[in-house]
């Protein structure tokens, strides 16, 4: 059975402009282009609501990362549903769910990387690195129960194999190296489960 969807702790009003604001802006600038300042006005509160709420701009990148990826789960949770009978097609799902996030949602690449790229060891290990490792290594552990669901050989090896194709059409995302790279990499990963 798949992992559910992680439920976060439900946020104050203000906490949600808080993150709604500090999301989008870290998203599309950078984590550390977007100062309290800019993340406060954008919200409509002070920075003592901001520090109220979440602590520290660390706290508030992981609160970040962990909300896009509660909406990412449950997004590949609808299109495993849609697929529920075990087999290739319910592992190529995944990257079915990709292809119809990616547009929306994913035109930097992902998040998750893209904060790992920009955090150094002294101001995120103890909080980004954790948090960036968790999402991707649940991502190779749903990709590999699939794959045991389908009984598909080495499930495992496979699974890491499913995981490189993934990723690396997620960062072909955001590079814009060339259109429909999860597109590739679904038909790429269709021939590995056939072999």
């Amino acid at each position: 059975m798949t992992t559910p969807v992680p439920q976060l702790a439900p946020l104050t009003p203000g906490a949600r402009r808080v993150l709604d604001a500090a999301s989008t802006l870290f998203y599309e600038r950078g984590i550390h282009a977007v100062g309290v300042d800019t993340i406060s006005e954008a919200a409509g509160v002070s920075k003592k609501t901001l520090y109220d709420r979440f602590g520290s701009k660390d706290a508030l990148v992981v609160a970040y990362l962990q909300h896009r990826d509660a909406r990412w789960r449950a997004h590949v949770a609808a299109a495993l549903e849609a697929v529920p009978e075990p087999g290739a097609d319910r592992v190529l799902a995944v990257f079915d769910a990709a292809i119809s996030w990616s547009d929306g949602n994913s035109t930097k690449g992902c998040s998750a990387i893209n904060a790992r790229a920009e955090v150094s060891d002294d101001d995120g290990a103890q909080t980004v690195f954790p948090e960036v490792t968790r999402q991707k290594v649940w991502l190779l552990d749903l990709f590999a129960e699939l794959c045991l669901e389908a009984r598909i050989a080495d499930a495992r090896a496979t699974a890491q194999s499913l995981m490189l194709l993934y990723e690396g059409a997620l960062v072909t995302v955001g590079m814009q190296t060339f259109a429909g790279p999860f597109e590739r990499a679904r038909s790429v990963a269709r021939h590995l489960l056939a072999a």
